[in-house]
Parts: structure tokens; sequence; C-alpha cells
């Protein structure tokens, strides 16, 4: 059978974009459809802005720490729209160039969201099109529980766009968007609550970095509340919509808030597919895939935060490239999802590769945990009360570092040049042979002795 293309991918993000573009190179007739800016989530509403937003929260720590190293005077007022409408600036010029890349590549660009027909059709804004292979990239979407008031909360999706930013904010949720934003609006002069049901935010980290960091929160000026969860919402005047919110808490307790943001979590983003029509399998919301990337409709894959394996950008591009090797070299995939460096760019940074403790134990790693915590060199004359956290995991059989973990500046950065070490299989006593670079914190990695063992 003829198909107008040999491939049609469906959602122009990080994963999308790859695939589509060097599928073109390759010699594939591609079209992408996407409904929104090109560039997907993180460029748009995602990791690229919130980065931008971090810097510019962290430059009122950066005024209070100044003062330390003779700065007077140092002060400011800051201006909410500049930071925003900058920010609307630069994503649309990233905008400007992933629709560049994809033309030059020769893949047809097509507005709007697609729905499946069928296992090699697709519809957009009434026209459809067929394909040999449909790839599905469309990524996620915040999820807001529905409760009373649930309309009066913004999500992470419009914290870019804020009209104006608020006296007072509480975020709702535990996990790296919920303290990220929490940083951010601390930063830029928000009195911010960040609420979270469970006894400590960062589920899923190592225990040590999650005990860590949650109280170098409350220290950088975050208000935390654990076990403590939102009953319901109401506005503090019918008459302004826009108005505060009146929030009242499952112990009976209400606050007022003029936003309330809730992160609390991330859902694969099918709504709109119609994936019944082609008979494309579902698992707990995602899309369900084999090692290949194949769903159980052979001529449709799907890639990235659809998948539900591990939410994180370059991991999409990473899928995206094993899709490309696969569907040309016949080259079956092999992606590792273990050692990802990964970054939460809270204030202070968290940076993370490996396995953590709880789950080298629960693999039954026989193994060994060096730690130290310290006042970075810069603190000592800030004045700041802010620490910084080294976490290395080595296993005993065989030397080898099966994880690191850190939190504080920089933590991003360091963690990144780790993950390559980790990736490599490299062992503690390549590590203790390395060079540090002093001085810096990153050294503390390389200077581990046995006086920094943990006692488990």
């Amino acid at each position: 059978m003829s198909y107008q293309y040999d491939l049609f991918v469906i959602g122009a993000g990080s994963g999308g974009v790859r695939a589509s573009r060097i599928a073109a190179g390759k010699g594939y007739k591609v079209a992408v459809a996407e409904a929104n800016a090109l560039g997907g989530t993180c460029v748009n509403i995602g990791c690229v802005p919130k980065k931008l937003f971090v810097y510019g929260s962290e430059f009122s720590h950066s005024f209070k720490d100044s003062k330390g190293y003779g700065w007077e005077n140092v002060s400011g007022t800051f201006n909410w729209p500049v930071l925003r409408d900058n920010k609307t600036a630069e994503i649309q010029r990233l905008n400007g160039i992933y629709q560049s890349m994809l033309e030059k590549a020769g893949v047809e660009i097509i507005n709007g969201y697609a729905r499946f027909v069928d296992e090699h059709t697709v519809e957009v804004n009434g026209t459809q099109y067929t394909a040999e292979k449909i790839l599905v990239a469309v990524g996620g979407k915040p999820f807001i529980p529905e409760f009373t008031g649930s309309d009066l909360v913004v999500s992470s999706n419009e914290m870019f766009f804020l009209d104006v930013l608020p006296s007072k904010a509480l975020v709702v949720g535990g996990g790296y968007i919920a303290v990220e934003f929490a940083g951010i609006l601390n930063g830029l002069g928000v009195d911010t609550t960040l609420a979270y049901r469970g006894a400590q935010v960062l589920r899923g980290f190592d225990q040590d970095i999650r005990d860590f960091a949650q109280e170098e929160y409350k220290k950088a000026g975050v208000n935390l509340q654990v076990n403590t969860d939102v009953d319901s919402i109401r506005l503090a005047d019918d008459t302004q919509p826009n108005g505060d919110r009146i929030v009242r808490f499952k112990d009976g307790t209400e606050k007022t808030f003029g936003l309330i943001l809730y992160a609390t979590g991330r859902v694969p983003y099918t709504d709109t597919l119609n994936l019944h029509a082609a008979g494309i399998a579902q698992e707990k919301g995602a899309i369900k895939v084999d090692n290949n990337f194949q769903t159980n409709v052979p001529s449709v894959f799907a890639i990235g935060d659809v998948i539900n394996r591990l939410q994180l950008t370059p991991v999409a591009i990473g899928e995206a490239m094993a899709l490309i090797s696969y569907w040309f070299d016949g080259k079956a995939v092999e992606f590792d999802y273990d050692n990802v460096p990964t970054a939460v760019f809270s204030q202070p940074q968290i940076g993370t590769v490996g396995l953590s403790e709880e789950e080298a134990e629960k693999r039954g790693h026989n193994f060994r945990v060096y730690q130290s915590d310290f006042r970075a060199m810069k603190h000592t004359l800030s004045g700041s009360t802010e620490r910084t956290l080294m976490k290395m995991l080595v296993d005993n059989d065989t030397d080898v570092v099966i994880g690191a973990h850190m939190v504080g500046d920089y933590a991003g950065e360091i963690i990144q040049g780790l993950g390559i070490a980790l990736k490599a299989g490299a062992t503690k006593a390549d590590f203790d042979s390395t060079v540090g670079v002093h001085p810096t914190s990153a050294e503390e990695f390389v200077t581990f002795s046995e006086g920094a063992l943990k006692k488990r």
C-alpha cells in the first residue's frame, strides 16, 4: 500500500523533533503535527523558562550574601513583567530555531492536534494523513485533582505568564516541580508556603538528600508544611475572581493566598489522541511499548513522557536516537535508564546519578557509603548558613561507584561530569587517583577518605 509519508510524528517536543529531523535526513518523507509552539514542554513551559526564572530568583540571595564581601547598600526592586517578557522573547527565539531545523531537514510542519483514524491514518484539522509509521511523542501535562475550588488554582503551565506576581503564594506538592517553583517564588520576594500531604518532599530521591534538602529549603525562607493537605478553596471576595483565595486545610485551619500553584505531578497527554481508533494499548494512562518503543500496533511507536518511563528531556532525545538506529540500522534498542544524571533546580540545587542508598539495598548490593556535609567556601564570608551535602555509594565487591548525590551550588553542573564516570564504570580507586580542582566543592568527590564513611 502507498502512504503519503514514511513517518508521521505527533508532537514536536524534544523527542519528536529529534526523531523527525534525523529520519528526514536519512531519506524518510516526514511530517510532524504540533498544536502548540515548537519545542514542546521543555522549551516553552518547562525546563528552559523555569531555569531562566531560577536565575532571576537567585539574585536576591546574592544581594544578601554580597555584604560579607564588602558590597554595601546592595538592593533592588524586582520588576516581574521584565523577567516574564524577556523570558518570552527568548522562548520565541528558540521556537524559530526549532522551525528552521525542521524545515532545513525537509520535515513538513502541520499545525494542530492529531488524532488517530486507524493504525496508518491520523486526522489534523479535518484533513487525513497516511503514513507507514506513526510516532507518538506528545509528552505529558500537569495533573490537578478535582476538589471544591480546584478551578481557582494554576498549574506550572500558567506560572510563566502571570499578569501579576502575588505577595503571598501557596505551592501544593512535594516533587521537583513543587520545590523548584517554591524556590523561585521565594527568591522573587513572594511570601511562599510549600504544602505537601506526605511526611517529606522529594519522594524517590535518596533519603539523606531528602532530609538535607528539606532543611535547606526552610533556611532559604520557604515555609515548608508537610503532612498538610488542602480540603477546599474559595474566593475571599466573590466579586473579585482574580483576588485572594482562602484555603481550608484538612486540619480545619484557613489561610489566605494571592496565588495557589498545584504541582502534584504530570500525566501522559493522551486525551486527544483517539488511541482506541487504532487499537493502541495503554498501561496506567501511558502508551504501552516494548523494548523497541513499538506499541501493540506494529506501525505505531511512542517515546518520551507519554510512555512514562523516565520523564526527562535528554531521555526523550536518547530514546529518539535509539529508535532511529532501530529503524535504519536494525539495531535493537538498549537504553540504560539506570545511570541517568539529573538535577533539581531548587535552591539549593540537587544533583543525582546512579542508585540511592535505598535502591542499592533493595537490589541486594554489598556497598559502603561516603558522605560529607560542609559550608562551601563562598559562605565563609557571606554569613549564610547554607551547607552542601555530598554522598557516594561504592560496591564493596567491585569497587565500582554505583551512586553519587549532591545538594548545593552547581550540583547540576557537577553531576553531569560524574554521570560520565558512572556510565564508564569508574571505581572508587579511579576517583581517588583523580586530581581535584582546588578550591572547589566538587573536589570532595575525589578526596573522600575512610573518615567520611557513613555508619549504616
